[in-house]
């Protein structure tokens, strides 16, 4: 017996891409789609004029025949050979095939008759909208898509804050309580207290003096629950700002605030015990 022959290896190519092909493609399409189009037209002529022109027919159907078959050659090459192949084909030449077919039916039966106006007409209405040849080659070979441009996303801005918001409308303006300025790092601290930072919008420029009577009557908020200092360790581009009392108050602020003004003038609180004083005898608990 002879030796069994060795599997056939499969070998896998990568096809690289290339932009210059893909474009000389879609170029070649809008060719043929063009080209499909005047030959239907030139068809849909000849046909007519061979209803009145007998000697007309001989060389429509040799222009027809040979513009079928050099497309279908065309549309056949460097095919492999299957049931794709063999529709595509048949589908190309049904527009060649049904053309020659009307222009016989012309040439046998002499004189305009009205069934060969209406198969002009519906053939030309049949090949101009349906395009079975270009089908046929949009099966076998599809042109390249078009190319997808990818556009960068554009950045979004971060959504204003509500306060800022009022704070640029009513505040900020010409004329209002703290032109040229606008609210930063808003935070709550209570049902009705806030802090934010206020800061020049022209660069290398001081917070402006800002009234805080003007902006107790712009905000409808009591003139001793408004209080506006510097930033520590920032220079007077900031400004800190500060709305209400808060919920939980640091008890060195209300010292720095409240207590040491009043009654130890320049005193610092530095640490806080909380809890029962120990006794005699060391029992209580402090933390």
């Amino acid at each position: 017996m002879p030796p069994t022959p060795p599997p056939l290896a499969r070998v896998e190519l990568t096809v690289p891409y290339w932009p210059q092909v893909d474009r000389a493609r879609r170029a070649l399409d809008k060719i043929r789609n063009g080209t499909g189009l005047l030959a239907t037209a030139a068809g849909a002529l000849s046909a007519a004029a061979g209803l009145f022109i007998g000697d007309l027919t001989a060389t429509a159907l040799v222009a027809d025949a040979v513009l079928s078959l050099g497309g279908l050659a065309t549309l056949r090459l460097w095919k492999p050979d299957g049931h794709q192949k063999a529709a595509a084909s048949a589908l190309y030449l049904t527009p060649g095939a049904t053309l020659a077919a009307l222009l016989v039916v012309e040439r046998a039966i002499p004189g305009p008759q009205w069934w060969d106006a209406v198969g002009l007409m519906l053939w030309t209405v049949g090949v101009g909208v349906l395009r079975p040849a270009r089908a046929a080659r949009m099966m076998m070979s599809p042109p390249p898509p078009a190319p997808v441009t990818d556009l960068a996303p554009m950045p979004l801005e971060p959504e204003a804050h509500p306060v800022a918001e009022w704070w640029a409308r009513n505040v900020a303006i010409d004329g209002g309580a703290a032109p040229g300025t606008a609210l930063d790092d808003i935070e709550e601290t209570g049902p009705a207290a806030m802090r934010a930072i206020i800061r020049s919008t022209t660069p290398g420029e001081p917070v402006p003096d800002i009234s805080i009577r003007r902006l107790s009557a712009v905000t409808d908020v009591p003139e001793e629950l408004i209080s506006i200092g510097p930033v520590p360790g920032r220079g007077a581009g900031v400004r800190l700002l500060t709305i209400g009392r808060p919920a939980e108050v640091d008890p060195a602020v209300v010292w720095a605030q409240r207590i040491a003004p009043v009654a130890m003038p320049n005193a610092v609180l530095t640490s806080v015990r909380v809890g029962r004083p120990p006794s005699a005898s060391g029992e209580g608990s402090t933390r």
